[in-house]
């Protein structure tokens, strides 16, 4: 599932695109993805201008001038891809299907944006914008890694107490929004944590290292464009290439760059995890 720095990448390559520009057309090819579309969906955003394109956690947030927000979802393997009139298409191939071209923007600057989703665990929701701040699935969510309300302090105060080993408490998103099994990894591994510590043990010497590895570890994926290991490309389709710095995520049995010893995979809460048992305690 695309994490922070995949979803921050497609917002960046969606954003000179969309921002600014009128929505002449939606056609909308399905019913539902993971969940059933708004009603009347294609004709609420036909007319708009979009104002803005932002980033919450793993959400894109579209303003738009009807007072309405445009919520989106990428899910697993969702994806937007742009045409443009005057441009051409983007150099890189796609990859997609049009089978699964789900949703298509058609903007007034003559770019086409089409969201494309093998498997439909993306969704596209419209919320007032008056009443954003209360849009449930994003209310509880944590501050972000790079964000001035995460820092060690926060840190300390939100894994105080809790009894779940540190990898489980880093992917809930109420505590740090945004942060998925990938980045978790590496972060660990970067802070020599070890992902079976008790998040408890975490507050203090710890928490100093993990939370400038969290940020540097979102700052430098972010920068590479992400992670493609699976279905993620941004809306030109380049890949991105962070994958190339992996030091443990996906990487078992392989030398730990640090000390040499094998990279461990273990199984918590259904998720892979990547450590080194020498390095990360």
């Amino acid at each position: 599932m695309p994490e922070l720095p995949e979803v921050e990448t497609v917002r960046r390559g969606l954003a000179p695109v969309m921002e600014g520009q009128r929505i002449e057309r939606v056609v909308q090819n399905r019913a539902n993805l993971r969940f059933p579309f708004p009603e009347r969906f294609a004709e609420r955003l036909t007319g708009a201008q979009i104002t803005h394109l932002g980033r919450k956690a793993k959400f894109l947030t579209l303003a738009l001038s009807t007072d309405e927000v445009l919520v989106m979802h990428l899910g697993m393997t969702g994806r937007f891809t742009v045409a443009d009139d005057t441009l051409g298409e983007f150099h890189h191939e796609t990859g997609t299907d049009p089978r699964h071209d789900h949703v298509v923007f058609d903007l007034g600057n003559g770019a086409r944006v089409t969201y494309n989703d093998p498997r439909r665990f993306g969704f596209m929701e419209l919320w007032p914008a008056a009443q954003f701040q209360s849009y449930p699935r994003l209310m509880a969510m944590g501050p972000e890694p790079l964000s001035n309300g995460f820092s060690e302090a926060y840190l300390n105060e939100a894994l105080r107490g809790r009894k779940t080993p540190i990898k489980s408490a880093l992917l809930d998103q109420s505590v740090i929004a945004g942060l998925g099994n990938i980045y978790v990894c590496e972060a660990l591994w970067r802070a020599g944590v070890s992902p079976r510590r008790s998040a408890a043990t975490i507050p203090g010497q710890r928490a100093a290292r993990l939370v400038p590895a969290i940020n540097d570890v979102i700052a430098e994926a972010i920068a590479a464009g992400g992670s493609s290991i699976s279905d993620f490309a941004s809306a030109s389709g380049e890949l991105g290439y962070f994958q190339h710095s992996f030091v443990v995520y996906d990487r078992e049995g392989e030398a730990c760059r640090n000390c040499g010893k094998p990279v461990q995979r273990i199984v918590q809460s259904g998720r892979s995890s990547f450590f080194c048992s020498a390095c990360q305690r």
